[in-house]
């Protein structure tokens, strides 16, 4: 009888807060930890991995109150690290008032984690990662789709956001980099990306390039066997009208235009520096949505220093008139080391709640059209799985939405007509039957 010498695996728990650009992070650490086996155990877990978020004081508490729940239910021996945003901006304070933690890194580090947490040292490279196409990455989530970064850092200067302070200045991959990941990526079957970055319409405008997302569509375009793609978070400053005009005309990237605007009135947009007027943004706003089939996402602040009530009045009827199809709103806060921070023209904590209130409820209505008016309407989706909802029902997404942002449709049978299983991570068209709450219930037809 032979007994196996075979040491068992090491287990890995990790957690990714924030952004999909953690997430890529994320699986770049994943990548240099495949030696660990992935569990959902993080109590018995030999490493414990929690990619923080720095961005705004709802996601530095989540972070916070993750690592320390965490840390309290784990095994003695196993090993936990800060790694990510919030751990970068805070490092010298976070490691005097975290001693339970044993390994602290930021943005700089994630191709190296696998080095720190078997010396179980913390390091903080000046220097921000960026990914390149040697970075082998574990991707999570799906079998057929995949997020790629574009660049890392941001060169613009918004009054409310701290993140050019720890991550830097714009600092943008090669597109031949990109074109080799992408193509690595199809080549393990991913089929449908979603390209991201703080500013991705700036992407190669630190070399000198003008139009490096136009230049990208056409370099994916070339890649066999890309059946979708989408590009999240252009800025309105650096976002023009032949930009919207080649996604639009593209065969691979889908109509999907995400831009956050932040606000709409001329004072508030010169207080929050969003570079970019009225006039101009409203043009660029229309063109995107004059285009056939297209899906126009954004996001809001309320409350910014110097928001007056005319100015939330005139956000609230530009949202209730231009009926975009998805929208987040966020309170503001004040962040160390921004302009935002300084200012003595404060709106009251209460008001700004309240007027993210009145703005949500707008959003949850014009949502909930842009819902409606699938219904009837035959479209090709993605089939991820069966649902969360009930055995028989199959969760989807309309192939011009983002994941896990964008909504879930619910398939209500699991075989088409021949007989034949339904195949998930495949391309299927359907038609829409009904809206039930915010769920679409569509039927497969081909």
């Amino acid at each position: 009888m032979k007994f196996s010498t075979q040491k068992p695996k090491k287990t890995l728990h990790m957690v990714s807060l924030g952004c999909t650009k953690n997430l890529v992070d994320s699986e770049v650490m994943l990548g240099r930890l495949s030696d660990y086996q992935l569990t959902d155990d993080a109590q018995n877990a030999d490493v414990i991995i929690v990619n923080t978020c720095g961005f705004i004081d709802s996601a530095k508490q989540e972070s916070i109150n993750t690592i320390l729940s965490l840390h309290e239910d784990r095994k003695n021996e196993s090993v936990l690290v800060m790694a990510g945003c919030l751990s970068e901006r805070y490092k010298e304070e976070l490691q005097k008032e975290l001693p339970e933690i044993d390994v602290f890194t930021g943005v700089g580090d994630y191709d190296k984690i696998d080095e720190l947490v078997n010396e179980k040292r913390s390091n903080f490279t000046s220097e921000v990662f960026l990914a390149s196409e040697n970075n082998e990455r574990v991707i999570t989530g799906s079998s057929y789709h995949a997020y790629v970064k574009l660049s890392e850092g941001c060169n613009q200067a918004c009054s409310f956001c701290a993140i050019p302070s720890f991550k830097g200045k714009l600092h943008s991959r090669t597109l031949e980099s990109l074109v080799k990941e992408v193509k690595a990526l199809v080549a393990k079957g991913y089929v449908d990306f979603s390209f991201v970055s703080q500013d991705s319409s700036s992407f190669l405008r630190d070399l000198d390039v003008k139009n490096g997302l136009e230049l990208l569509i056409e370099e994916v375009e070339n890649i066999e066997g890309i059946k979708t793609a989408r590009i999240l978070y252009l800025y309105p400053s650096t976002t023009t009208l032949s930009l919207i005009d080649k996604i639009a005309d593209s065969k691979v990237f889908v109509n999907y235009f995400d831009m956050p605007l932040q606000h709409i009135t001329p004072s508030m947009l010169k207080i929050m520096k969003r570079g970019k007027g009225v006039e101009q943004l409203n043009e660029l706003m229309n063109h995107m949505k004059s285009k056939p089939n297209s899906f126009v996402r954004t996001t809001f602040i309320a409350g910014h220093p110097g928001e007056t009530e005319d100015d939330f009045e005139a956000l609230c009827n530009y949202v209730e008139n231009f009926k975009f199809d998805r929208a987040n709103v966020f309170s503001y806060s004040d962040e160390e080391g921004t302009t935002a921070e300084t200012r003595t023209d404060k709106v009251e904590q209460e008001l700004i709640d309240e007027r993210a209130e009145i703005l949500g409820e707008i959003i949850s209505q014009t949502t909930q059209e842009s819902l409606e008016n699938e219904v009837g309407k035959t479209f090709e989706v993605y089939i991820d799985g069966e649902s969360e909802e009930h055995e028989y029902l199959l969760s989807a997404r309309k192939t011009i939405w983002a994941p896990s942002i964008d909504g879930e449709i619910y398939i209500n049978d699991n075989e088409l007509s021949e007989g034949e299983q339904i195949k998930f991570g495949q391309i299927y068209t359907v038609k829409v039957t009904e809206l039930v709450g915010d769920k679409l219930l569509a039927t497969v037809i081909k």
